[in-house]
């Protein structure tokens, strides 16, 4: 499940074509690799269920966010945030999306249900551009409404050939785009691992609270079910991080088209091991509706590499422009 980026102040981006891209990539490719597998790891954490596991995360994560602090010397960063109220209680609400988003996943991997977890990441930049309407205001051109049309009309069959409303992958969809709202807006100002420790030190006591009250009810599988299972257990800290950190890097390098069209991957994977590793059903209506949101997606990505373009052929004419010539035509010498 993807993350925001950047354990420090951001990178400035290198020049297209550069080693760095190289690196940027790779980093990119991982991170969303490790989230794209992330239904494998969750498997073999049985018979820890989504609740104990989603707690686990949690408090590892804060750990493994206090190493990262100490490495990258950000620890001032994050005590600035603890201090901002207004970004605290923006964090804290980023907390509880990404905690039901986590739960839901989770939830999904353990009732046999990736594919409807795959549908959701699919579907998630669709919610993304319907709040850019609906939250900030913004006008949308048609390519995109017509984008937009496809994707409720992937609900509705979905709907209609099941008999219910896929709320796994709506769910999904709509707590992981809520949180890349805050956290657009938070992160101009708070850099991811700082941002992240304290979205993890809000989950924290509720976390270690839920996991007290499972072992006192005998519920708890951290104790007694061996030490791999603990340190399995364990180990979904760095799980959740280290994709953060490779994200960072990518994002710090690379076009943001290019990390957009990355951010695919993920829930392919997830389709891929529902339905070849898990041998989850995969009926024509299910087809239908993923071949429904799979066009909307091809058509936001045409326009957004068209738009992005466009964007930089006028950022590199423009100053020629000023300067009193055509585009494209140097100005005239004195």
């Amino acid at each position: 499940m993807r993350a925001d980026p950047s354990p420090g102040p951001a990178r400035p981006r290198a020049p297209a074509g550069g080693p760095a891209d190289r690196r940027g990539l790779a980093s990119g490719v991982a991170a969303y690799a490790l989230w794209g597998l992330l239904p494998l790891y969750f498997t073999v954490l049985a018979p820890a269920g989504p609740d104990e596991i989603v707690a686990h995360r949690a408090l590892w994560s804060l750990l493994v966010c206090a190493a990262l602090l100490t490495a990258t010397r950000t620890w001032r960063a994050f005590v600035v945030v603890l201090r901002d109220r207004r970004t605290l209680g923006l964090l804290t609400l980023a907390a509880v999306l990404l905690a039901t988003n986590w739960l839901v996943f989770v939830l999904a991997v353990a009732t046999d249900r990736v594919v409807d977890a795959s549908l959701g990441y699919f579907v998630n930049p669709l919610v993304t551009v319907a709040l850019a309407v609906t939250v900030l205001h913004e006008r949308l051109r048609t390519v995109q409404w017509v984008a937009l049309g496809c994707g409720a009309a992937a609900v509705a069959v979905l709907t209609l050939a099941y008999g219910r409303v896929p709320w796994i992958a709506l769910t999904l969809a709509v707590s992981f785009g809520l949180y890349g709202l805050i956290k657009s807006r938070v992160g101009r100002h708070v850099a991811a691992v700082p941002g992240f420790a304290a979205e993890t030190l809000v989950l924290a006591p509720l976390a270690a609270g839920w996991l007290v009250w499972l072992h006192v009810q005998g519920a708890g599988t951290f104790v007694g079910n061996g030490i791999g299972h603990a340190a399995l257990l364990a180990l979904s800290g760095v799980a959740t991080t280290v994709p953060l950190v490779l994200f960072n890097s990518a994002a710090a390098r690379l076009p943001l088209s290019v990390v957009g069209l990355l951010q695919y991957l993920t829930p392919l994977l997830h389709l891929v091991i529902g339905v070849v590793v898990l041998h989850e059903p995969m009926p024509p209506a299910r087809w239908w509706g993923f071949a429904l949101v799979w066009l909307a997606l091809v058509v936001l990505t045409v326009d957004a590499v068209r738009t992005s373009r466009a964007a930089a052929l006028a950022r590199r004419t423009g100053p020629r422009v000023s300067a009193g010539g055509p585009p494209g035509r140097r100005p005239p010498r004195p």
